[in-house]
C-alpha cells in the first residue's frame, strides 16, 4: 500500500491457489482523482463572457462541486463539476462566436462607411 491519502486497497491478505499449497499476497489499489471544479474558468466566463447567464450557472456548480469535495462526497463533486465544465464550454463558444459575428459587422459597416463617403464626395 503506497500510503496515498486517495488510494483505497480493494483487497488485502492471503490468498491459496487450489491444491498446491502456496500463499501469495496482493493488494489492489484504486486511485480515485478529486474532480475539478473549474472556479477560475468558471469566474472568467462569469465577468467577461456571460451570454444567456451561462457564466453565472457555471460558477454556482463550480462552488458546488468545491464544497462537495470538502465534504467528501467525490461523485456529486464530479456530477457538479462535470456540468460546471459543460456550462463553460457552452459560454465561451458562444462568447467566440459573438465576437466573430461582432468583428465581421465591424468591417462590412465600416466598408459601407467608406464607400458612402467616397460616393459623397464625387458629388
Amino acid at each position: 500500500m503506497s500510503g496515498r491519502p486517495d488510494s483505497v486497497p480493494l483487497q488485502e491478505g492471503p490468498m491459496s491457489y487450489p491444491n498446491s499449497g502456496q500463499f501469495q499476497y496482493s493488494v489492489l489499489e484504486v486511485h480515485r482523482e478529486m474532480p475539478k471544479d473549474h472556479f477560475i474558468w468558471s469566474l472568467l466566463c462569469f465577468i467577461y463572457c456571460n451570454p444567456c447567464c451561462l457564466g453565472l450557472a457555471a460558477l454556482i456548480h463550480s462552488v458546488k462541486a468545491r464544497d462537495r469535495k470538502v465534504q467528501g462526497d467525490i461523485e456529486g463533486a464530479h456530477n457538479y463539476s462535470s456540468t460546471a465544465r459543460t456550462l463553460n464550454i457552452i459560454s465561451t463558444v458562444l462568447f467566440c462566436l459573438f465576437a466573430v459575428i461582432a468583428i465581421i459587422l465591424t468591417a462590412v459597416l465600416f466598408d459601407r462607411i467608406t464607400r458612402l463617403l467616397q460616393n459623397y464626395g464625387r458629388f
